[in-house]
């Protein structure tokens, strides 16, 4: 067994426990766990695998074959670009287990403990949103508006693109935002009375989403509709035509995905990367436009040419991560982007980006090896699960903005291809949605307070002067 199978093998027993640890949790955390196994297998575990496997050259059109690694030789290269990877990924599957032992820990056969307790108030709370006809209202008026800003965008040629540094048209991007919003809200907390209404819902929503899947040139929307809709299950009851919706959704993404990228592309488009695809088995060749957007080895090996503590000092860190949470407006200059930062600075040690302009997923244990070494891979990562347990939290709150922030970190994976700098950059860009939302929310519920039916005032007015008389008669008899 070579030095990087062993590496390879290694990161997959740290996922595997993930999968483990979440099956033997309940609520949403599970679907994350399971997530996030699958989408750092796909960065760490099935392109090294396929590189190991193929040993393809470099050529145009075909990002997989690094030339670093080439250079390096496939073997040792990928075995020294994923040992930060090993480290990171045990640590955080040491963190999964403890915290499902101390969960587990609290389950008692003794009825109304505090783990029966606990899944009655979130069960509670998973009510109190899902029938709030003004928190529904607005997610479909939030959806309407997503609606509307993604058809003028796409008209204009104003839609983003994966990997841009700014959006064309900023207005147009906030509204996209709460478009995307609506639609993963509507899909986890959507409560439809028949089965019909259920399937259109879910059918309707997922449809909207890959469309604008290959709008946007990016997995991003469609991910966080398979997810959302994971997530809905998660927080009622797992049945057998519920896994099977999801597994349905998977396969939709991932072979949807590349159908309709090949539908937009040029014919030169396609004959490259037709010649690409050919020096890969038959077997590998459905799956390598999904394998081309997870580039979390690339990003390892930038951190791996760049070395530790190579980027920023721990005081410019805290700098930037606050810095982010501020609007552009009031900080009086253009915010610092770790993406865009991470392409010229640390990818750009080992490649040369000159002419470049693209922001990446660097990933929080790339970062956090950049910026303190195994130091720093340990607190990036104990801050991605700190994360974590915040949005397992958040989604069952019913204050409406925290919900909302549940349901940003559905749709942006900020806890699969980002660190710290990434999250905090994500948080200050829906920090202006969420205001926008809690205005929207608000005056749904002003407009509802008026339109309501002139009977149900006066029974009302009815009942608090019932109550009045009472409060009156007991203090009277007090004295």
């Amino acid at each position: 067994m070579t030095g990087a199978t062993t590496e390879v093998l290694l990161v997959a027993g740290a996922l595997v426990t993930f999968v483990i640890c979440g099956f033997l949790l309940t609520g949403p955390i599970r679907v994350f766990l399971i997530a996030q196994s699958a989408y750092w297998a796909l960065s760490y575990v099935a392109v090294p695998a396929v590189l190991l496997w193929v040993q393809p050259q470099p050529q145009y059109g075909d990002n997989l074959p690094d030339p670093r690694l080439v250079a390096l030789g496939y073997d040792p290269g990928i075995a020294a670009v994923l040992r930060p990877v090993v480290f990171g990924s045990w640590l955080y599957a040491g963190m999964v287990v403890v915290y499902t032992i101390w969960r587990r820990g609290r389950r008692s056969p003794v009825p109304g403990d505090a783990v029966e307790r606990q899944s009655f108030l979130r069960g509670r709370a998973l009510a109190r949103l899902a029938d709030n006809p003004q928190f529904k209202s607005t997610l479909v008026i939030l959806y309407i508006l997503g609606t509307l800003g993604r058809l003028a965008a796409y008209a204009t040629g104003t839609a983003g693109r994966a990997g841009e540094l700014e959006s064309p048209n900023p207005f147009l991007n906030l509204i996209t935002v709460l478009g995307t919003i609506g639609a993963v809200g509507l899909l986890v907390y959507s409560r439809p009375a028949t089965l019909r209404g259920m399937l259109m819902i879910i059918g309707g929503l997922t449809a909207g989403e890959l469309l604008w899947t290959a709008a946007v040139q990016s997995k991003t929307p469609i991910m966080g509709a398979a997810l959302a809709l994971a997530v809905r299950f998660a927080m009622t009851d797992w049945t057998r035509g519920k896994v099977i919706a999801v597994l349905t959704m998977t396969v939709i993404a991932v072979g949807g995905f590349g159908a309709l990228q090949s539908l937009k592309a040029s014919d030169e488009a396609k004959t490259q990367s037709a010649l690409a695809d050919s020096s890969y088995p038959t077997s590998v060749r459905p799956f390598l436009s999904l394998l081309r957007r997870f580039d979390g080895l690339e990003a390892a090996t930038d951190a791996y040419y760049a070395g530790p503590r190579s980027w920023l000092t721990p005081k410019e860190t805290m700098e930037h991560a606050a810095e982010t949470l501020l609007p552009t407006q009031l900080l009086g200059t253009e915010k610092f982007q770790a993406g865009a930062e991470w392409a010229a600075d640390v990818r750009g040690q080992s490649v040369d980006m000159s002419g470049i302009e693209v922001s990446l997923a660097e990933g929080d244990i790339n970062e956090g090896y950049v910026l303190g070494g195994y130091p720093g891979v340990a607190l990036d990562v104990l801050f991605t699960f700190a994360v974590l347990l915040v949005w397992a939290w958040a989604m069952y709150d019913t204050r409406i903005p925290l919900p909302v922030l549940g349901l940003a970190l559905i749709e942006v994976p900020v806890l699969f291809e980002r660190g710290f700098l990434g999250a905090f950059e994500t948080l200050g860009k829906y920090l202006q949605a969420m205001a926008l939302v809690w205005i929207i929310y608000l005056l749904v519920g002003e407009y509802r307070r008026r339109r309501e039916p002139p009977a149900i005032a006066t029974l009302l007015e009815e009942r608090a002067n019932a109550s009045l008389v009472t409060s009156q008669l007991r203090a009277g008899q007090w004295v």
